[in-house]
């Protein structure tokens, strides 16, 4: 299989500079999907050079707002072009269905057109009163300058999207490494931004590995933004050589997320069957492979045995196979690194005296296709409690744990009782307390009786270690922008501070 140029740099296509490749394997069948370029630090720092040079020199900064608004809007259109193209690279690279891949394609269009109008919509900037006719003052907003963008593996074109985007409408340059397992759908959106007009030096794209494509990129002297969505240890060791930089920077780095239910939101068939559903939802869209996966059941107890039961009834019955297939509901997960990190959670939990419910291992080779491929069963693991390593770890797998609660006080110390705080829901059907809960839930975004949709006009982001900073929404803008004052006297005259 022949390699394709994956690194971008200055507006030409390159090899990496050592020669090297790296092989994407398709998590179906655990077969090369791709040959792509092996970048390593010689390639992040040309990158580097060429967005300085585009910042600094080139027009992109100080193009006029309406100009970058229209850029946005001709990658929102192309993207849908290329709909059922990029949706099938994001089903066959990271295993999720083809279904998901296009939902995924609508979202990132979203997001561009989002950005698009939010930096049309804007003022001129912030006037403020300095209490006297003969001054001028006003806030306003210039791009940070160079950005590295570090992205995952599981939604590797959304999250590329919720960077770019925002980065772009400002007015900065990047250079974006995608995650190595799963660089395809990042290489097209490139492709599409310079089909769109984007200047050459303002998209540099480096594949390659964390290390040390990703260490460089954090680190490098030129660079005045780091933004990193990932794993907690990774993150932070990247987050603290961007640091010691002086440099900005945003971080997500995942969650442990609670899903609250009450026993009044089970009170009808209706209601038993929607937060069954949703639980289901929660927990196992994409094979748990979700930062902010509800894979944390926290029950009332008056409802427990019924609800679990039902739910792992239904859970047995989830679909695997190739995302491509008619007919599956579950994909398998990305990497075999990925399934031996999920089969090691689960024997933890039997070990420290979970109940397993459902699943648990992966399926009979006779039970799912292609047999070969990263697949593991959902599992719900009952009888769990916060001291356990699967409760208080994010797993990033088709798991589901399982604790109870008797009282609100008791609900809410369970949702917060964790390092993370990224996201979480509440259902049940007393609107005066879903509303009192999700007050007193300590996570950036929390949801009633529903899970998992977001909207890009609303901040994404979260508490404790789930990061620092917030993406989408006006502050995703501001992320990738700085505030300057000016400050005008319309009338000058000596200030006679010295008497000389």
């Amino acid at each position: 299989m022949s390699s394709i140029e994956t690194i971008h740099v200055d507006g030409v296509w390159l090899p990496a500079a050592s020669g090297e490749t790296r092989e994407v394997l398709d998590p179906a069948d655990a077969t090369t999907l791709q040959l792509v370029s092996e970048g390593g630090a010689q390639d992040a720092d040309a990158a580097v050079a060429a967005a300085r040079r585009a910042f600094d020199e080139g027009d992109w900064p100080r193009t006029a707002v309406a100009e970058r608004s229209a850029l946005l809007r001709r990658v929102a259109d192309l993207l849908q072009r290329d709909r059922e193209v990029i949706g099938l690279i994001e089903s066959r690279d990271t295993g999720k269905t083809l279904e998901e891949g296009r939902v995924d394609v609508d979202c990132v269009t979203d997001a561009f057109r989002y950005f698009a109008d939010v930096v049309m919509n804007e003022s001129g900037g912030r006037v403020v009163d300095a209490g006297s006719p003969d001054i001028h003052s006003v806030v306003v907003h210039e791009p940070v300058g160079v950005c590295s963008l570090i992205t995952p593996w599981n939604y590797p074109l959304l999250q590329a999207s919720w960077k770019i985007a925002p980065a772009l409408a400002a007015g900065n340059t990047f250079v974006i490494k995608p995650s190595e397992v799963t660089p395809l759908s990042t290489v097209h959106l490139i492709k599409l931004l310079v089909e769109a007009g984007l200047p050459a030096g303002v998209a540099n794209i480096v594949t390659g590995a964390g290390l040390p494509v990703g260490q460089r990129l954090a680190e490098h002297p030129d660079v005045d933004l780091f933004s990193f969505t990932g794993g907690l240890v990774s993150g932070t060791k990247a987050g603290a050589a961007a640091v010691s930089g002086a440099k900005k920077i945003a971080l997500e780095l995942g969650g442990k997320n609670p899903n609250v239910v009450f026993a009044d939101a089970c009170a009808t068939d209706e209601g038993f069957d929607t937060a069954v559903d949703q639980a289901l939802n929660a927990a196992f869209i994409h094979s748990g492979q979700v930062c902010s996966a509800g894979a944390r059941l926290i029950i009332e107890e008056s409802v427990r045995d019924r609800f679990v039961a039902e739910l792992a009834r239904r859970a047995e019955k989830i679909k695997l196979g190739r995302g491509t297939e008619d007919g599956v509901e579950c994909g398998p997960l990305v990497s075999q690194q990925q399934l031996d990190k999920v089969e090691a959670y689960v024997a933890s939990a039997l070990a420290e005296g979970a109940q397993l419910r459902c699943g648990g291992a992966r399926p009979k080779p006779s039970d799912v296709r292609p047999a070969t491929g990263y697949f593991y069963a959902p599992t719900v693991l009952d009888g769990c409690h916060r001291e356990m390593k699967v409760v208080r770890e994010e797993t990033f797998g088709p798991i589901l744990t399982v604790e109870t609660f008797t009282t609100e006080d008791e609900a809410v110390a369970l949702a917060n009782d964790t390092e993370y705080g990224l996201a979480g829901a509440v259902f049940s059907g007393d609107t005066a307390r879903a509303r009192r809960i999700a007050a007193r839930l300590r996570h950036g975004t929390v949801w009633i009786n529903d899970y998992h949709p977001y909207l890009p006009q609303a901040e994404w982001g979260g508490f404790g270690k789930s990061g620092i900073g917030r993406e989408l929404g006006p502050t995703g803008l501001d992320e990738y922008r700085e505030s300057k004052h000016i400050y005008e006297n319309l009338r000058p005259e000596p200030v006679r501070w010295f008497a000389g």
